[in-house]
C-alpha cells in the first residue's frame, strides 16, 4: 500500500494508488457528507488516494459546496463541466484523468456503502487474477420499484445468456477496476447510466475476470435522475450493442439458425403436400436465414481482425 499522509505543504500525493470518481449533479444537500464518508474511510485504509469529484453542470449549489470543501480535504480534486454530459461522460473523463492504479466508480446520492470502498480495493489489490470488483446490491431501493425489478431482471438474464456468465448485478454503480485494463474500453462508454453496464460487458466479453461482492443499498437522498422507459430502453440497446461489438455471432447466429431450421422444415412440408412447388414464403425464410448467417460470420471476422479492443 502507498503512504496515506500528504506532503508537508498539504498537496496530494503525486501518484496515488486509488482514484475515486464521484459524479455530482444537483447533490447540494448531501455531497459533502459523501465526501467526508469516503475520505474518512480511505484515510484509515492505508491506501494513497485521490477523490475526483466532478460537477456535471449542476443547477443548484453543488459546485459551490465542493469548492468550499476542497481546501479542507487535501485528497479532493474538483472538476466542473460547463455543460451536462451525463454520468457516463463524467466517469469516462474521470477515469482518463485518474492517476491511480485502481479506479473506483460510485455515486454521491448516499445509496452505496462508500465506507466499504477500501475493502473492495483491497480485494482487487490482493487478487491479481481479477480485473474488476463489483458491489452487487442485495435489494432494489430505487424509484418505480415495481417496474424496475422485473425489467432489470429481464435485461440481466439477457446479458447472462449472451455472455455465458452469471451476473448478480449488471448495473451497480459501485465498483473498482484496474485502470490499465479499462482504458481501451472507455471510448465505448455511452453518456448515460448504462455506462456501468457497458464496462461490465466489456470486461466479461474480453475474458477479464469480474468478481461480485454483496453490498447493501440505501434509499436515495434527493431526487432520482433515472427515467424508467427511456433508460430501460437504452439498457437493452446497450447490452445488445456491446455483445454485437465483441461477439456478434452470439446475437445473430441463433436467429439465423432458427430461420433456416423453420425454412427447412417448411420446405419438407411443402414437398410432401405439393411436390416440385416451393412457395415464396419458404424461400424468404431460407434466404433471410442464410443472409443473417453470412452477416454473423462477416461481423465475427471483423471483430477477430480488429486491432485493439
Amino acid at each position: 500500500m502507498s503512504e496515506t499522509s500528504p506532503d508537508p505543504d498539504g498537496a496530494p500525493e503525486p501518484h496515488p494508488r486509488v482514484t475515486i470518481v464521484l459524479p455530482c449533479y444537483n447533490e447540494q444537500d448531501h455531497v459533502i457528507k459523501e465526501v467526508e464518508r469516503i475520505c474518512a474511510a480511505m484515510d484509515a485504509s492505508g491506501y494513497g488516494y485521490e477523490l475526483l469529484a466532478v460537477d456535471d453542470a449542476s443547477t443548484d449549489d453543488t459546485l459551490l459546496r465542493l469548492r468550499e470543501a476542497e481546501p479542507l480535504f487535501p485528497r479532493l480534486r474538483v472538476l466542473a463541466f460547463p455543460h451536462n454530459g451525463g454520468a457516463g461522460t463524467v466517469r469516462r473523463i474521470g477515469t482518463q484523468q485518474a492517476r491511480g492504479e485502481f479506479v473506483v466508480w460510485t455515486d454521491a446520492d448516499m445509496t452505496y456503502p462508500n465506507e466499504q470502498i477500501p475493502e473492495l480495493v483491497a480485494m482487487l489489490d490482493q487478487d491479481p487474477g481479477s480485473a474488476q470488483i463489483v458491489g452487487a446490491r442485495t435489494q432494489e431501493a430505487g424509484t418505480h420499484k415495481f417496474l424496475r425489478v422485473p425489467a432489470k431482471w429481464l435485461i440481466r438474464k439477457l446479458a447472462e445468456r449472451l455472455t455465458n456468465t452469471r451476473i448478480p448485478d449488471l448495473n451497480s454503480g459501485l465498483r473498482v477496476f484496474r485502470r490499465e485494463v479499462a482504458l481501451p474500453y472507455l471510448r465505448l462508454l455511452p453518456p448515460g447510466f448504462s455506462c456501468v453496464t457497458t464496462i461490465t460487458l466489456a470486461f466479461l466479453s474480453n475474458q477479464h475476470p469480474v468478481r461480485y461482492v454483496p453490498i447493501d443499498y440505501a434509499k436515495r437522498a434527493g431526487s432520482s435522475k433515472f427515467h424508467f422507459v427511456r433508460d430501460a430502453y437504452r439498457y437493452i440497446l446497450q447490452v445488445l450493442r456491446m455483445v454485437m461489438y465483441f461477439n456478434p455471432i452470439k446475437v445473430l447466429m441463433p436467429l439465423a439458425l432458427w430461420l433456416i431450421g423453420i425454412g427447412a422444415a417448411k420446405f419438407v412440408f411443402d414437398m410432401v403436400r405439393q411436390p416440385l412447388y416451393v412457395p415464396n414464403n419458404t424461400i424468404m425464410l431460407l434466404m433471410t436465414g442464410l443472409i443473417i448467417a453470412s452477416m454473423a460470420l462477416l461481423a465475427d471476422l471483423i471483430v477477430r481482425s480488429r486491432n485493439g479492443a
